[in-house]
């Protein structure tokens, strides 16, 4: 998940290590056995403190990662797409609130979550990829949810070579989904949503 500002939804991208990473060329084919990704929601409203911050996993997603060789360019010339189902998220972690996250929660929030986003999808696809120092950057493309499609840019760094971490933020309601409103309007979810990712190219199948 991404806004037009900066998530995604989704995903992925190599940049940085000119060297290092020239060497890690190919098409990789990467999932949940070689990379996470996490979406984070807080709280807004009058209840608040009732509610929980939570942290969600993308628990089905499949990405593929195309690093060309270095007379074409090698990672500034990589391409990202990305497909992730929203119907898989997992509820990993709930923070704050009066008590702690039980199972039952857990359970209701997956149906909530349900219930907002059905079983829909997210897919990216890279345009563009920006380097700035020696292990950073960021990768431009578009993201789609449900079938509405925004530009997206994620922020990537790279602490290892072959290794990626990045972070976007995603507004639910540029794609038409409306944030989770209860005790009648007191207890909200925050429009903006986070988006975490890493992956490990080291570790994923390539052709």
């Amino acid at each position: 998940m991404c806004h037009s500002a900066g998530q995604r939804w989704t995903i992925l991208r190599p940049s940085a290590y000119r060297g290092a990473v020239a060497a890690i060329t190919g098409k990789f084919r990467l999932g949940p056995d070689n990379g996470r990704v996490i979406l984070k929601t807080s709280r807004a409203g009058l209840a608040a403190l009732a509610g929980h911050d939570l942290t969600l996993e993308v628990t089905r997603w499949s990405a593929e990662v195309e690093v060309p060789d270095e007379e074409a360019g090698a990672v500034t010339a990589a391409t990202v797409t990305a497909e992730l189902d929203l119907g898989s998220l997992a509820v990993r972690e709930g923070t704050g609130g009066a008590k702690p996250l039980t199972d039952r929660d857990r359970g209701e929030i997956k149906k909530t979550i349900g219930g907002i986003l059905g079983h829909g999808e997210a897919s990216f696809t890279s345009s563009r990829i920006v380097r700035t120092g020696a292990s950073g950057g960021a990768v431009e493309g578009t993201l789609t949810i449900n079938g509405k499609s925004q530009p997206a840019r994620l922020q990537v760094s790279a602490p290892a070579p072959g290794r990626y971490r990045g972070s976007a933020t995603v507004l639910q309601s540029a794609y038409g989904i409306k944030p989770y409103v209860g005790f009648f309007g007191a207890l909200k979810l925050r429009d903006e949503v986070g988006v975490e990712f890493e992956v490990d190219l080291t570790k994923a199948e390539s052709d």
